[in-house]
């Protein structure tokens, strides 16, 4: 059962994301147009509540996957057939990727809407957890779940840029290192929105 100290958490950080990021925030992320034909997938972002060291929650996926291995990602996937909505998606992966019980998360938004260079177009889903919850990575597909310090992901200065070329068109992603982890890409895209998002709330960095 959710105690009243995350409750209580859950409207100002609903409120910040309904009212969405600060302006300016498209020039700092590699944001793409959505294009006719891309597939949708949503993950969730699960915020791990401490009242003194909110985190989030981060996996890394095992290097024996054809796509994405050993990458630094949220739990998510593509929207299935099943699925009532993007809300539900994000749901079912995180109890299918980490064995998280939906009725631990508290829903609290989502983020922009992020397209890949692989087709797809994702959406956060943005949720409070409690802290000490007993999960269950899934074999073969998540080899480490770790936290990540909101604080860290409130500091701007950590995400740099890196330029790329693909199909003879420049660009950039985001990248950055904690601990022994390599953060990058889409992931750090939209941690990158989530530190746009919450910026006028009391997080400090480290």
């Amino acid at each position: 059962m959710l105690d009243l100290d995350l409750l209580s958490a859950a409207e100002p950080l609903r409120q910040a994301l309904a009212r969405g990021p600060a302006a300016g925030w498209e020039s700092d992320v590699p944001f793409k147009p959505e294009r006719a034909g891309m597939r949708e997938a949503a993950v969730l972002v699960p915020i791990v509540w401490r009242r003194e060291a909110p985190a989030i929650l981060l996996t890394q996926r095992t290097d024996s996957l054809p796509t994405h291995a050993g990458q630094v990602s949220f739990p998510g996937g593509k929207r299935d057939g099943a699925d009532e909505d993007l809300v539900a998606t994000a749901l079912r992966e995180a109890r299918e990727e980490v064995g998280l019980d939906p009725s631990d998360v508290t829903i609290l938004g989502a983020l922009p809407r992020y397209t890949t260079v692989t087709g797809f177009v994702v959406t956060p889903v943005v949720g409070l957890i409690p802290p000490g919850l007993d999960l269950t990575p899934a074999p073969g597909e998540v080899a480490s779940v770790f936290e990540l310090p909101l604080s860290w992901v409130m500091d701007a200065s950590r995400y740099q840029r890196h330029p790329y070329v693909l199909d003879g068109r420049e660009g950039f992603y985001l990248g950055f290192h904690f601990q022994a982890y390599w953060v990058w890409g889409a992931t750090a895209a939209m941690l990158r929105m989530l530190c746009a998002t919450l910026e006028a709330l009391p997080f400090q960095s480290d």
